[in-house]
């Protein structure tokens, strides 16, 4: 009698085009055929995203493949298994029975397996009288040995893309550790340059990195940041050899480099000197200033500035602060030396508070890192606070609003337009003692 082989499902089941092809592929598969199961297996392991398998039907893919007794899957051989839903879930690590009979068919779908449904749909085998197979009814293992090699080549592509991205990670990291030491090379060195631009530039490169990118995007930031990295280079290497000649010239032997950039650029503009001068009037007895720590939202006030350098353009702790600082620090050309020893002797907040008014004055201050080394030093000796400072941007700020709104012709301080800046009168009333001279008082 001719055996019939069925090709719909059981049941509410309808048949694909996509199961008409798998069935198709399964009766390419030649007598002499030979692969490893377990081999196979891993190859579908790993191109599971290209086959459009999932972890679960992979796991169930494995329970039917030690249903098979041998370890070789052979073109000759019967390669229909039978097992029980119950059977199938114990082996799947008591997979319920809903997601096991939907990760079956994600199988099916991927052109893996093939169903091979009984009339009532149930999974058995019949066996002759010499105990042979005569008809199976379950599942066919025939397409993994038709797709043996496609998927083996599928599975190569995808560790080649692996090693790629792994490739263009590594790629990634020497860049960004090489440019961020070149520019605080070129800060603690004094190499002339728009170090800030620098510093800009990368961080616009790496703000468009997100986490888990794609090989293509990680290509194209590392391209970007290969050109930053060769002008940074090439900018270092110019000015060493420049010294170079410079020292050869003047035959005065080996070149002898200054490990404090900042100490030749001591001197600073009159704004500088006037305010250094002024802080120092006002902080020779430090005992007299405030105990308490200075608010953040004063600060701000004083510093709106550094806002935009926030993350989120944000300022809410004072770690929002610190990292904003750490942002305006390269673009101040202030050297990773002098702002270590800044937050040493003043402590993070008050280093933090200090920079941020250096920053918000940053285009009347000539020098920054002599700037901060001078008041780090005045730290040290006990007679710098950061009040002063950000009593004296309030008291500009305030001025200028004052000036604004008399030059709109306001004659009573109700009737003025809103200037965008207010101050509550007892701030007003410390701003008036702190300002006034010795001989004031």
């Amino acid at each position: 009698m001719q055996r019939h082989i069925a090709t719909t499902p059981f049941g509410r089941g309808t048949l694909t085009l996509g199961q008409i092809a798998s069935q198709m592929t399964a009766r390419t598969v030649p007598a002499e055929a030979v692969v490893h199961k377990w081999q196979v297996f891993q190859h579908i392991r790993e191109a599971r995203d290209r086959l459009g398998a999932t972890d679960r039907s992979l796991a169930i893919l494995n329970a039917l493949l030690s249903f098979h007794p041998e370890t070789a899957l052979t073109g000759a051989a019967e390669l229909v298994v039978w097992p029980s839903n119950e059977q199938l879930m114990a082996r799947a690590n008591g997979m319920p029975a809903t997601t096991l009979r939907r990760h079956l068919a994600v199988l099916v779908g991927c052109g893996l397996i093939v169903r091979r449904d009984s009339p009532n749909g149930k999974r058995f085998a019949r066996k002759g009288r010499g105990g042979e197979i005569e008809q199976a009814y379950g599942f066919d293992l025939s397409p993994i040995i038709a797709r043996a090699e496609e998927i083996k080549a599928l599975a190569e592509e995808v560790q080649a893309e692996k090693k790629a991205l792994r490739v263009a990670r590594e790629r990634l990291t020497l860049l960004r550790r090489d440019i961020v030491k070149m520019i605080d090379a070129g800060i603690e060195e004094n190499v002339p340059g728009n170090w800030g631009r620098v510093q800009q530039a990368y961080q616009e490169i790496i703000l468009q990195l997100p986490r888990g990118a794609s090989r293509p995007l990680v290509d194209d930031v590392c391209a970007r940041l290969y050109d930053l990295w060769v002008e940074t280079r090439e900018v270092l290497e110019t000015f060493t050899k420049t010294q170079n000649m410079d020292a050869n010239e003047s035959h005065s032997g080996g070149h002898i480099q200054n490990s404090n950039p900042d100490s030749q650029f001591e001197s600073n503009t009159a704004f500088e000197k006037d305010e250094a001068g002024s802080a120092a009037a006002q902080t020779d007895n430090v005992q007299s200033l405030p105990k308490r720590e200075l608010p953040l939202g004063i600060v701000l006030d004083a510093c709106p500035g550094v806002i935009d350098l926030a993350q989120g353009g944000q300022i809410r702790h004072w770690r929002d602060l610190l990292g904003a600082v750490e942002i305006a620090r390269p673009m101040l050309g202030i050297s990773p030396s002098a702002w270590r020893e800044a937050r040493e002797a003043m402590g993070e907040q008050q280093a933090a508070i200090t920079l941020a008014a250096i920053y918000e004055r940053s285009e009347q201050i000539h020098n920054a890192g002599g700037y901060l080394r001078s008041l780090t030093e005045r730290a040290r000796q006990g007679k710098f606070s950061t009040w002063p400072m950000i009593m004296a941007l309030l008291r500009a700020k305030l001025d200028a609003s004052q000036a604004e709104a008399a030059g709109k012709g306001s004659l009573h301080p109700s009737r003025r337009e809103p200037s965008g800046f207010e101050v509550s009168e007892t701030l007003l009333r410390g701003l008036g003692k702190r300002n006034r001279r010795p001989h004031e008082k």
